[in-house]
């Protein structure tokens, strides 16, 4: 076991059109990557505006070497969080106001934010100061991966083995493609390294062989494609994908069931590519160490991993209805 799980929350929409602390004028951390994404964010305007709009704005820059917890022990003092950067930055100041319920915008300043798809945000400053005005949040799960002892966040998956691979690949595609350079990294993919991982899913011991392994919370890729059906961030589980293909070329059958499943077109086309478990806590180990990401970020540490699921840990705003959150 990781450790205590905090109680669950109900997955419910809730609205902040008023300040939670009597002020009459809302104050705004906002908590900034400035290594994220390819260019202009539009983050300036973005607190132009507002600023015009009567909210008092606190910044704060990422450092290298800095605990996020740094930038949010006074978090609350303030009325919204924003957290602008790619998923990762998300991910982690999500992470470190867990179970604060304060609302928090995932602002998208990186290459693929997903998160902010996920959540069906819109992309430009005014579009996003609306949906601050609006104050509709969803309340919803995270994760917390732990690796050596070290625990972080993470909000739509964490993965060893060919997704962390394309991760990877990807790294010195993105400054010149974008989002492009995860499919061209994909394609790459041809023939990845297979092997046995070892998983224990609530304390079952459990073998497979294949390719690699992803624990998701959120359920969609980019452009809101269903990763797989039945994902959802507000069920208090994690939903755990066994990939055997032999490439992840071969999962794209598996997105078209995703996608069927989701415009109720019939039972799924194809299924032995892809195997999914519903757990609340998994470890994940393989017989050789593969490449860990989580949320898009590839990282130092390989597998083992663990990884629990922390049940309504945070209010994400959100211009989606509670439905439209799942996969």
């Amino acid at each position: 076991m990781i450790g205590q799980t905090p109680p669950p929350a109900p997955p419910t929409t809730e609205s902040n059109q008023t300040p939670r602390t009597g002020r009459s004028t809302r104050r705004i951390l906002l908590v900034a990557n400035p290594k994220s994404g390819q260019g202009d964010s539009g983050l300036p305007e973005f607190v132009t505006l507002l600023e015009a709009a009567h909210y008092t704005v606190v910044q704060r820059e990422l450092q290298p070497d800095t605990e996020m917890t740094s930038y949010t022990s006074d978090v609350e003092d303030f009325d919204l969080v924003v957290a602008a950067g790619g998923d990762g930055t998300v991910s982690s100041v999500a992470y470190a106001i867990r179970y604060k319920n304060i609302p928090l915008l995932a602002y998208p300043a990186g290459t693929a934010n997903l998160i902010a798809q996920n959540l069906n945000l819109p992309r430009t400053p005014q579009e996003l100061v609306a949906v601050i005005e609006q104050g509709k949040t969803s309340r919803v799960d995270i994760g917390e991966v732990e690796v050596k002892g070290e625990k972080n966040g993470f909000c739509i998956l964490a993965g060893a083995g060919a997704d962390a691979a394309m991760i990877r690949d990807s790294e010195d595609l993105k400054d010149k493609f974008g989002a492009l350079a995860y499919v061209m990294s994909a394609m790459k993919q041809i023939s990845p390294k297979k092997t046995t991982f070892k998983l224990v899913i609530d304390g079952v011991p459990r073998e497979f062989e294949g390719i690699g392994v992803m624990v998701a919370n959120f359920g969609m890729a980019n452009y809101r494609l269903p990763i797989t059906s039945d994902i959802s961030p507000n069920d208090g589980r994690f939903t755990v994908l066994l990939l055997r293909a032999g490439n992840i070329l071969r999962l794209v059958p598996n997105l078209i069931d995703s996608v069927r499943a989701k415009l109720n077109l019939g039972d799924p086309l194809f299924s032995s590519n892809l195997e999914t478990i519903e757990a609340r806590e998994v470890e994940v180990d393989a017989i050789e160490p593969f490449p860990l990401q989580y949320d898009g970020e590839l990282h130092v540490e390989t597998t083992p991993f663990k990884a629990r699921i922390l049940p309504g840990a945070i209010r994400f705003l959100t211009r989606a209805d509670e439905e439209d959150l799942a996969t």
